[in-house]
Formats: structure tokens, C-alpha cells, sequence
């Protein structure tokens, strides 16, 4: 990933292939997090959200569209504290977490100050040099999300310390899921969905069997981070067994999981990874013996 839009060139880091990633990053230390902090997220949290559409709009702009929508989606990079969309050649663009920039074609644009619709123009500039047309380049998209004053024109000023806190959930996530990954081989890709703003990984145990494994970092049912397992077929809620371990609960409102909301998570930073693993694994094992015998 090193040509026109090369996280490479902007932050000064030898990113290798995609593959390498999925394989190494899950070695990356746990980074801590403040899980008094978990509630006061929601703020940054919905201007990243903005944010990363403009990266997601480089799939919708110039990739072919799949029917699951995963040309939308976008991969953690754990060098650079970015998402990042699917590539295009050498061509993507990547949204720096903690500082909230703009990534594109070597170049990058701190997105505190600078409204969408400039940053966008910005975009268009930097893929006209990269030899795609950048008229192209266009922010519609097929859903919607949580609705922010940035999305009418102000200017991004999201604040550092809760971009900090946001990428270590992205970060950890990543990690966690890579375990999980390196141990079940049903488990897919993980990828950050920019409709729900979820990254997650898929666990097929069977045809028509599903197991979700994701962090949403906060939406109307919790407005915190949180780790979720859910699956498919879904349980009736009279049907649920003791909740998971690691301080899990059910979620029955709408949609049926497992989750462990961030202000959950111990204090204790040597403790977090453990916790989260642990609650991972006991729901993990429990959805796949609730849809296997479905």
C-alpha cells in the first residue's frame, strides 16, 4: 500500500499487504481505556462517524458494488490509528483516529477546523493527481447515520482526549478479534461497517448459521462503546441461558446478544484484555450451541 493514497507515505510507516496485517496485528499490546469515560464519547464519536464517510465514499465512488455492501466497509490499520477504505489499485483513503485526519495521496488534512464539503474538495484535488477523475468522487450514499451539525456545515472540532479513547476501542478490537480469528477458521475478515460504524468479524458454523463478534462504539441502545455477540437464527428471550462471563449481559430490545458496555470494562488496565476475552469466548460459545441446534 504504497502508491497514490499510501497510508505508507503519510505517517512514514513500511505498511505491508493486507494479508499481513490480519496476521500480525492481533500481536499489538492491549491499549487502556477509561471506562468512566465510555459515556462521554457520544460528541466524538458522531463527528468520526462523518468523518470515515469520507473514506467510505472512495468505495462508493470508484469500487464495484457487491450486493453485501463490503465495498463500502473499512479495514483497521493498526500502524497508522486509521480506517481505511478498500483499495483501488494503490488508491485508498484512510481516516487518522486520533488526531481526526484526512489521508490521501501522500498527503494529509487535519480535519479539526475544515468543514465536509472542503475537506471533499480536498479529496477530489488529491485523486486528480493520483490519474482517477475526481469528479467521481461523491459523499451520497445509500444509508443514514446519526445526524451531527458537521453534516450542515460546521466545522469538525472533535476533542483529542475522546478520539484518543474511541481509537484504543477500535484498536483493541482489532487485536481481540484477530485472536479470535486465528482460532476459528469459519471467522471472516474484520471490517469496520460505516452504516452502523461497527468493526466486527462473522463466524459461519454452518449453512445458514451465523455468529456476529463486533464493537459498536456507541448507538441509541447504548451510548457508549461496547462489545457485542449476536447471532442467527435468533433466540426467543425466555430462551436465554445465564449470561456470558467477563460481566456480559443480554440484549433482548429489538435485536438478541450478548454485550459488555465499555463502562462495564475493570479500571484495572492489566485487566481489560482478559475480561474482554473472557466474556468473548463464553457468549461466542454460547450463540454457536443456540444456532447449531436451531
Amino acid at each position: 500500500m504504497t502508491g497514490s493514497c499510501s497510508l505508507a507515505e503519510v505517517a512514514g510507516a513500511d505498511l505491508a499487504a493486507d494479508s499481513r496485517h490480519s496476521q500480525i496485528s492481533w500481536m499489538t499490546t492491549w491499549k487502556a481505556v477509561d471506562p468512566s469515560a465510555a459515556g462521554r464519547l457520544s460528541d466524538a464519536r458522531r463527528q468520526l462517524h462523518h468523518a470515515a464517510q469520507l473514506a467510505t465514499a472512495f468505495g462508493i465512488s470508484f469500487l464495484p458494488k457487491k450486493p453485501d455492501d463490503s465495498h463500502t466497509n473499512l479495514e483497521w490499520i493498526e500502524a497508522d490509528n486509521a480506517l481505511a477504505s478498500n483499495s483501488l489499485g494503490e488508491n485508498r483513503i484512510a481516516i487518522r483516529i486520533p488526531d481526526l485526519t484526512l489521508m490521501c495521496g501522500g498527503k494529509s488534512l487535519p480535519l479539526r477546523g475544515t468543514t465536509i464539503a472542503n475537506a471533499a474538495e480536498w479529496v477530489r484535488a488529491r485523486l486528480s493527481d493520483a490519474g482517477l477523475d475526481g469528479d467521481k468522487y461523491t459523499l451520497e450514499r445509500h444509508y443514514e447515520i446519526p445526524d451531527h451539525p458537521v453534516a450542515s456545515g460546521a466545522k469538525f472540532d472533535a476533542q483529542g482526549d475522546d478520539l484518543g479513547q474511541l481509537s484504543h476501542w477500535y484498536s483493541n478490537a482489532a487485536s481481540v478479534f484477530d485472536k479470535i480469528r486465528s482460532r476459528d477458521p469459519n471467522a471472516s475478515d474484520i471490517r469496520c461497517w460505516p452504516h452502523h460504524f461497527d468493526i466486527a468479524t462473522l463466524i459461519v458454523p454452518g449453512v445458514g448459521k451465523s455468529v456476529g463478534v463486533g464493537l459498536e462504539p456507541g448507538d441509541t441502545y447504548y451510548d457508549e462503546p461496547y462489545f457485542y455477540v449476536n447471532m442467527y437464527p435468533s433466540p426467543a428471550a425466555n430462551e436465554l441461558p445465564e449470561p456470558p462471563d467477563g460481566g456480559g449481559m443480554w440484549h433482548t430490545k429489538e435485536w438478541i446478544g450478548a454485550v459488555l458496555p465499555g463502562s462495564r470494562v475493570r479500571s484495572d488496565a492489566s485487566e481489560q484484555e482478559s475480561q474482554v476475552d473472557q466474556f468473548l469466548q463464553s457468549a461466542i460459545n454460547t450463540a454457536k450451541r443456540i444456532v447449531t441446534r436451531a
